[in-house]
């Protein structure tokens, strides 16, 4: 079974949010590759770019071709007090604890017609309004989890005397208003937390929206660009520029008609493209291939996955039967010319159990 993994998108009021999701969506993908797709309309599972599966399509003169996607989810707007329950806040924070990472949506664009919740546009301010709610969320599941625990601890249970210190230590760095995410725990710590679902433990990145025609904080490059610029720096996060209404527009059209409308519009690369990949990273995915005449298909697995665990995406046998794949990277199987030639230059190799997959791989498994 592939890796279902989802990005929930979250912000304030008319930050852009759902102009974002629409453009998102027109590129959804045909449910039937992918048997875990929903059809909720506030989720979208969009392909992720990638040059390489086009290659590899071309090389195999195949039928059919299938990207690796991710799953994006168009969560409530969130308003001051979420934690309180404010607005839709159980419900908001709810759908957050369902996805794998959130996407914050932080609006960047100076617009007197379109109005903004606080009255003023500061793109710290709404990211220390949203990461506060979630930080209150997730203090009120460690504070009601260390209460839980006390009866063992008093008992000297030492499984929860450990659990208990752990509390403690999420709930000083809640206190201080940071992120679990900021906090270095352990592969034995992080498993221990799981069962808490919190927000801030998940991976987060930002998503700057600007808008054509209006003053923009990345091209003015005043004080509060600056201060974004300091926190994002400083606490290390992925970010990426979009402009929402522009990509909202552009998903109406495809190849050449696409690219003149960009010149037309001044714009350069594509901003929803380098969004989907970033989100890709932000899951830390990888991907593989196979390849042949019926299909090339783009597979997704963490990071570091043995070569069973990747051939679990295709198949639950493939783990447990798993006997040996042959792998070869990508560029070198097209350079080659053909299977044939690869194999005849040593460069397909046969790997067992032990391999760990590298993104950019062909495989073909042997079970």
């Amino acid at each position: 079974m592939s890796t279902k993994l989802s990005i929930g998108i979250v912000g304030l009021p008319n930050v852009g949010k759902s102009t974002l999701f629409n453009a998102l969506t027109k590129k959804s993908v045909a449910a039937e590759n992918y048997p875990f797709c929903t059809i909720d309309p506030s989720v979208g599972v969009v392909p992720v770019p990638d040059q390489r599966i086009d290659q590899l399509s071309e090389f195999s003169k195949t039928q059919k071709t299938i990207p690796a996607v991710v799953e994006f989810t168009d969560i409530a707007g969130l308003v001051k007090g979420a934690s309180e329950g404010e607005g839709l806040g159980n419900q908001f924070l709810a759908n957050i604890r369902e996805v794998d990472a959130i996407a914050e949506v932080v609006r960047i664009f100076d617009d007197s017609n379109v109005t903004h919740v606080s009255g003023k546009i500061d793109p710290m301010d709404d990211i220390e309004i949203i990461n506060l709610e979630l930080i209150l969320a997730d203090r009120q599941t460690v504070t009601k989890r260390i209460a839980a625990i006390g009866k063992d601890v008093k008992r000297g249970d030492k499984e929860a005397v450990a659990f208990n210190d752990l509390l403690n230590r999420l709930d000083a760095q809640l206190d201080e208003g940071n992120l679990i995410s900021t906090l270095s725990l352990t592969d034995d710590e992080k498993l221990m937390i799981k069962s808490l679902s919190l927000l801030t433990a998940k991976p987060f990145m930002y998503i700057l929206n600007k808008k054509a025609g209006v003053v923009n904080l990345d091209e003015e490059k005043g004080e509060r660009w600056d201060r974004l610029m300091k926190f994002m720096e400083e606490s290390k996060s992925i970010w990426t520029i979009v402009d929402a209404g522009i990509e909202h527009e552009l998903s109406a059209f495809e190849g050449e008609e696409k690219e003149m409308f960009k010149q037309e519009l001044e714009v350069t690369g594509d901003g929803i493209d380098e969004l989907i990949k970033k989100g890709y990273a932000l899951l830390n995915l990888i991907t593989y291939f196979t390849t042949g005449e019926k299909e090339t298909r783009a597979w997704t697995v963490k990071r570091d996955s043995t070569a069973p665990e990747a051939g679990a995406a295709i198949h639950g046998d493939f783990k447990d039967k798993f006997i040996r794949a042959e792998v070869i990277f990508w560029e070198s199987l097209i350079n080659a010319g053909s299977y044939a030639a690869a194999r005849e230059k040593g460069i397909l190799k046969t790997e067992g159990k032990e391999y760990v997959v590298k993104d950019g791989d062909v495989m073909e498994f042997k079970v």
